[in-house]
């Protein structure tokens, strides 16, 4: 917070704890894992895409495990969050596991594509039944646990928003994976793997955030006239 700006209130935090709540950039950052986090976790599956269009299908899975393990290893060795490495571990060696079983390259894609429906539909659950999935994800990582938010009408309808929004995207995008796999277009698929991965993922968040901090911004209590 620079020199000559008022703090705005944020859902779930005092007037104490507002000049600890991370910036926008820092908010993004965190759950991007910063540029190196973006390039990390989409290099195992670049990998299996190049490694599978030039050579075969079992190279590729073992080199694309490998790279993910090298990855998860140097961050540890450099005592660095290894949260996103071990994400992006998990999902690549689900993905390997599944398609050096069936044979199959798209099998690899597979988990991603059933998480995403899984998770698209969980949030437009919570925004229906009045739970929205985005506000309790903002009290766990931005709010310090805390959920003032569910008093507030104008933040309760926002973060409803924000989730029916997110879900729809995630299901879009996700029905652009499915539908290449039902089409057995798997070069296609990985390239739309990587291109609807973090590019959406970081304009929600951008919004999610602004979107939250412009009505924080409108609902706070304006200082009394000669205070």
């Amino acid at each position: 917070m620079t020199t000559g700006q008022h703090p705005t209130a944020e859902p779930g935090l005092g007037p104490e704890d507002e000049e600890r709540l991370p910036s926008l950039a820092e908010q993004m950052a965190d759950q991007l894992g910063g540029w190196r986090g973006l390039v990390e976790s989409s290099i195992p599956v670049v990998v299996f895409v190049i490694a599978n269009v030039v050579g075969e299908l079992r190279p590729a899975v073992i080199a694309s495990v490998a790279v993910a393990l090298l990855i998860a290893g140097l961050r540890l060795a450099q005592r660095r969050p290894v949260r996103h490495a071990v994400n992006g571990l998990f999902g690549v060696a689900v993905g390997a596991a599944i398609a050096w079983r069936t044979g199959n390259e798209r099998d690899f894609y597979l988990p991603g594509i059933l998480y995403g429906i899984g998770y698209g539909l969980v949030l437009l659950l919570s925004a229906a039944v009045r739970q929205p999935l985005v506000g309790w994800i903002w009290s766990v990582l931005v709010a310090k646990g805390r959920s003032e938010w569910r008093d507030d009408p104008r933040l309760v309808r926002t973060f409803t928003q924000l989730t029916v929004l997110w879900g729809v995207v995630w299901l879009a995008k996700v029905g652009v994976q499915a539908g290449l796999y039902l089409a057995h277009q798997d070069t296609a698929l990985g390239v739309a793997r990587l291109a609807l991965g973090y590019p959406p993922y970081a304009l929600l968040l951008l919004i999610t955030v602004w979107a939250v901090r412009r009505v924080t911004r409108e609902t706070a209590p304006r200082p009394l006239p000669g205070a």
